[in-house]
């Protein structure tokens, strides 16, 4: 792969037997080198990427008034319109506004762990009901692609194709961004979103085409990771890095704030178990443990228990005006 670009990964050759190792090597290749990449070949119609990112734009152009009657403060679930600001990534605000789209359920009657509280239902707009149309389509193409991409690894990597499938039987916590980084208010704004790693397990990013901003860090420093037209690109999260023993990469990326007078719109679709299930710790043949970094208890103790207890601390540090108001009690205790 070039050192300026991300390598470009076609889930179709998945599908022909005289291709179908091939592929498997590549994606267990590129994913142990940096975990990110372009995905082609995945079956989702050119014509769904168009209305995603038009009911994007539609939805943010809504009259502040109405994008506010469904603010994620008026959701427990942690659902909803997050304004401009309202989002953090490691303690600094994220110069984005943002609507959250979950798996749209009925609220747990009788929570008996944190996390329970994540389940409910999703918030929409009254005057634009294609939003819940088009997410709703989105989110169940995607979570098919999710699954077929994770047979896949786990068929590169020694394991039975339907290894981790366990973890999703149970309703999975996947979850839908829609996300508008606008022109920058003035020099005081650094970071669209501020350098990490994703904590579930894999990410399919669409970006706006003709934009900028998502950058990757490479062995060489960070490069651009710009949107080809209805091309997803795609990284792991840090709980399949776990679960792999470090095999497979969890890379840190960034946003960089827009060019002035431009916005941007991104779509990310975030692939994750369900609430109380955690993925298996996959056994690697010798040659592919050879090449593991390892990983360390306390990374296994955070990350490779019960994905509900990941996701729920994850949601109290990014949305500190949703966790004041329903869960002070837990924010009070994770200061002590």
């Amino acid at each position: 792969m070039s050192d300026s670009t991300l390598p470009i990964i076609d889930l179709s050759r998945a599908d022909d037997p005289s291709t179908a190792q091939a592929f498997r090597d590549d994606l267990r290749r590129v994913t142990h080198k940096i975990g990110f990449f372009y995905l082609t070949g995945h079956g989702i119609p050119a014509e769904d990427f168009g209305e995603i990112i038009d009911v994007a734009q539609r939805f943010f152009a809504l009259p502040e008034e109405e994008k506010l009657a469904i603010e994620n403060t008026k959701s427990p679930h942690f659902r909803g319109y997050t304004r401009t600001g309202g989002e953090r990534t490691r303690g600094k605000v994220d110069w984005r506004e943002q609507i959250d789209i979950g798996p749209n359920r009925e609220p747990v009657a009788d929570p008996q762990f944190p996390f329970d509280r994540l389940t409910g239902p999703n918030q929409y707009p009254a005057s634009l009901p294609e939003l819940r149309e088009v997410t709703d389509r989105w989110h169940r193409q995607l979570t098919v692609l999710g699954g077929k991409l994770l047979s896949e690894w786990a068929l590169s990597l020694g394991q039975p194709a339907d290894l981790f499938a366990p973890a999703f039987e149970d309703g999975p916590e996947s979850f839908i961004k829609i996300i508008r980084y606008p022109a920058p208010a003035d020099e005081t704004v650094t970071q669209g979103v501020g350098e990490h790693r994703d904590g579930g397990v894999l990410t399919l990013l669409y970006p706006q085409p003709g934009t900028t901003g998502l950058q990757v860090l490479t062995d060489d420093g960070y490069i651009d990771a710009d949107p080809i037209e209805d091309v997803f690109i795609v990284n792991i999260g840090k709980l399949l890095e776990v679960a792999t023993g470090g095999y497979l990469r969890a890379t840190v990326h960034r946003v960089l704030p827009t060019q002035p007078g431009k916005d941007r719109i991104s779509v990310p679709f975030f692939f994750n178990p369900a609430l109380r299930s955690s993925l298996p710790e996959v056994q690697l043949p010798s040659e592919l443990a050879a090449r593991a970094r390892g990983v360390s208890q306390d990374e296994r103790d955070a990350l490779h228990a019960v994905y509900g207890e990941n996701a729920f601390a994850s949601r109290l540090r990014s949305h500190p005006n949703v966790a004041q108001k329903y869960y002070a009690e837990f924010v009070e205790a994770s200061q002590v």
